[in-house]
């Protein structure tokens, strides 16, 4: 087991080197935001967003921190009885789409770019429950491996995805309150609780 563990620490390390080199979409920021912060490589549960925001991972290098989607996703991480230590978060796309000074939302060609390496986390982490935190962390796993699953038809069950779970969620964003009420929010995740509950080991 310590010999396997230190062959995908090591395959990790490889992996944010390539990422750090990569520069192929010009209207990103490119802020490579993959490291150990991220969370462990053992994780059973992996939390795919939609891309570093311009005062959260852009600014800090740890995604769903210090701006208010990272303050929402760490109460709605509570309510499913989780600690961020024991998950994996990361985002479809790793750099900050720069949208003059303000968030925008990455586009397709974007996200197809970033999708090599968001494949690659998930075979290095090989999480049983990977949860999509919004319409283009969905769409970007599709890429990965088709499905016919939206946010609207499918929030908050967990569903049959290239040999484990997929739990598609709404985003943290103050925006998605737009689509999904607060407190279905936090409903939602502790529906997610209890499904990382009955299927990974603790």
């Amino acid at each position: 087991m310590g010999c396997e563990m230190e062959g995908r620490e090591e395959a990790f390390r490889q992996l944010q080197r390539q990422v750090s080199a990569c520069y192929d979409c010009p209207a990103m920021r490119h802020v490579h935001v993959l490291g150990e912060a991220n969370g462990p490589l053992h994780a059973p549960v992996m939390f795919v967003g939609e891309a570093p925001g311009r005062l959260g991972a852009a600014r800090t290098g740890i995604p769903f921190t210090s701006d208010q989607s990272g303050r929402r996703f760490q109460a709605l991480l509570a309510a499913a009885g989780l600690r961020r230590e024991e998950v994996f978060v990361t985002n479809a796309v790793l750099c900050h789409p720069d949208g003059g000074g303000r968030n925008r939302r990455p586009a397709p060609a974007e996200v197809r770019a970033c999708s090599r390496w968001l494949g690659a986390q998930i075979g290095l982490v090989r999480p049983r429950v990977v949860v999509a935190l919004g319409e283009v962390a969905l769409g970007a796993l599709r890429l990965i491996e088709p499905h016919a699953y939206s946010l609207r038809a499918h929030a908050g069950q967990a569903l049959p995805w290239h040999e484990r779970l997929l739990v598609p969620l709404y985003h943290p964003s103050p925006r998605a309150a737009n689509h999904r009420p607060w407190q279905r929010q936090v409903e939602d995740f502790r529906r997610l609780g209890d499904i990382v509950k009955a299927f990974t080991p603790r």
